[in-house]
Formats: structure tokens, C-alpha cells, sequence
């Protein structure tokens, strides 16, 4: 009897979990959704500001900022993007070794590189093997703007301006749909892809106090553009694999749910059998 009770209580065990799991899944599955609106709705602006910049590059003699400016590469900074929470399967692990392998096959020497980190995991990740961190973020909604992450990305631009490491590599987890998400490291600066995609077909704009000094204003927004852009990239990845880990956990408690069950009833069929066989065996005993 003793394993029958036990059998019961894990069945009640595993029933209370698969409804968490559901809970969370539905949820994220919302969260997803609101999410792939707010990184589609940042496209046109990121393009549009592109289609701007080209226009400035095209139309000025001479382009000397810098963030186009191609240097040695002496020091590397990588901005790398996880999430504060656990629960979505490799969602952390996979970006985690993605840039972890990067640094082993670039850099011999901590004083090589360093590391901007958005969200806890990351950051917990990078503390713990002594990465050199130099600017960390945590504690982001789900519904984040441009001013939460405005601060680390304008430090990171800024420094990169200022010669303090010679390239920028963003590092993320790209969306691809709920149950797909890639680990992407993407070269940010120096700004070297500005060509127009439009030939023959660029709008003509005109400029005050002049191109040059526009250009110059208009090159750290765009790099911050593409940071934030970027971050509502990973964060739609980020609520769909916790939506499919919440959806795959769900499935396994049902499955585990039956296999208790069919052994709550065996139990119970074997314990029914025993109890006949020794009334029988007593009625003979008695006979």
C-alpha cells in the first residue's frame, strides 16, 4: 500500500508541474508575440537611418569619423546579450559558448579584449571565470525601451570612438521563429557596410549646417540604433525558447503522468489480487 500512496503523491507532484509549465508557456507565448511586434517596428527606423547616413557618405568629399575608421585591431570589445532569467533551455548556454569560443581562437591575453554584458546570466557567467567586464546591464523588462539600454551602448560606442579598443562585436541569439534561435555575432564597428542598397533609386535630401556635421551627429545614433535593435532581436528569441522549453516540459509531465498512472493501476490490480488471494486462502484454511 505504502508504494501505491507513493505513486499517488508523485502523480499529484507531476500534475501541479505541468500546470506551471502550461502557465509559463501561454504566457511567453503572449510575451513573444509583443515582442516580434516591438523588433519588426524598429526596422524602419534603423533602415531608413542608413538610407539617410549613405546619402551624407555619398555626398561628402571626405568621411573622417571614428567609427568608419578601420584601425589595427589591438583590443576587441564584445557586447554580449542574455537574459535574466533561466527556464529557456540552451537560450543562455549556446550564446554563452558561442563568445567563449570566440575569445579562445582570438586572444592569447585578458589584456587582449573586453566585455559589455546585458542581462544576469551573462553577467553572473563572466563574474564567476573573472572575464574582463567593463559594463553590465541587468533587471530589463520584458517591454524595454531605448533609454534602458541607452547607457551601455552609448559607452561602448563612446569608447570605441575614444581608441579604447579597436573593433566591437555584437553577440546575441538571432530570431528566427519560436522554436529557432541562432547564435549571431555580428561586427558593429567599425561602420564599414553604409553603401546604398538602392541604386539609382536614393532620395535626395538636403542638409543644415551641413552634411559633415550632420553625418557626425547621426553616426553614434545609428551604432546605438543597431545595439537596441539587436536587443528586441533577443529578446523575441529569448520568449521563444522559453515558450518551446515550457512547451517540451509540459509534453514530458504528460508523458510521465501516464506512465505513473498505468503503474497506479498495476499496483493497484497486483494489491487487489493479493487481498482475493489470501480471502480465498483463508476460506480454505477454514474448510
Amino acid at each position: 500500500m505504502q508504494g501505491i500512496r507513493e505513486i499517488k503523491r508523485r502523480i499529484r507532484s507531476v500534475q501541479s508541474t505541468k500546470q506551471i509549465t502550461k502557465a509559463m508557456k501561454m504566457v511567453d507565448a503572449a510575451k513573444l508575440r509583443r515582442a516580434q511586434e516591438r523588433a519588426e517596428s524598429s526596422r524602419p527606423y534603423a533602415e531608413k537611418m542608413k538610407e539617410v547616413i549613405a546619402a551624407l557618405a555619398a555626398g561628402t568629399d571626405q568621411v573622417d569619423h571614428p567609427l568608419l575608421e578601420v584601425r589595427e585591431v589591438k583590443k576587441t570589445g564584445y557586447l554580449v546579450i542574455t537574459s535574466d532569467r533561466g527556464l529557456a533551455g540552451g537560450y543562455n548556454a549556446n550564446i554563452l559558448r558561442k563568445v567563449t569560443m570566440a575569445i579562445k581562437e582570438r586572444h592569447k591575453s585578458v589584456d587582449e579584449y573586453v566585455i559589455f554584458v546585458i542581462g544576469r546570466k551573462g553577467r553572473d557567467f563572466f563574474k564567476k571565470r573573472n572575464y574582463p567586464i567593463i559594463g553590465e546591464i541587468v533587471g530589463l523588462s520584458d517591454s524595454p525601451t531605448f533609454a534602458d539600454i541607452k547607457n551601455i551602448a552609448r559607452t561602448a560606442v563612446n569608447m570605441y570612438a575614444e581608441g579604447l579598443f579597436d573593433e566591437l562585436y555584437l553577440v546575441y541569439n538571432e530570431f528566427i521563429s519560436a522554436i529557432q534561435q541562432v547564435p549571431t555575432e555580428k561586427k558593429l564597428l567599425p561602420l564599414v557596410d553604409l553603401e546604398e542598397t538602392k541604386e539609382g533609386s536614393a532620395t535626395q535630401y538636403d542638409f543644415e549646417p551641413s552634411a559633415k556635421q550632420v553625418l557626425g551627429s547621426l553616426l553614434p545614433r545609428y551604432a546605438e540604433t543597431l545595439i537596441y535593435s539587436a536587443y528586441l532581436n533577443a529578446k523575441a528569441s529569448e520568449h521563444g525558447a522559453r515558450m518551446t522549453a515550457m512547451g517540451n516540459a509540459t509534453d514530458n509531465a504528460e508523458e510521465m503522468i501516464q506512465t505513473l498512472t498505468l503503474n497506479y493501476n498495476r499496483a493497484r490490480q497486483a494489491s487487489i489480487t493479493q487481498e482475493i488471494s489470501e480471502i480465498v486462502g483463508g476460506a480454505n484454511a477454514l474448510s
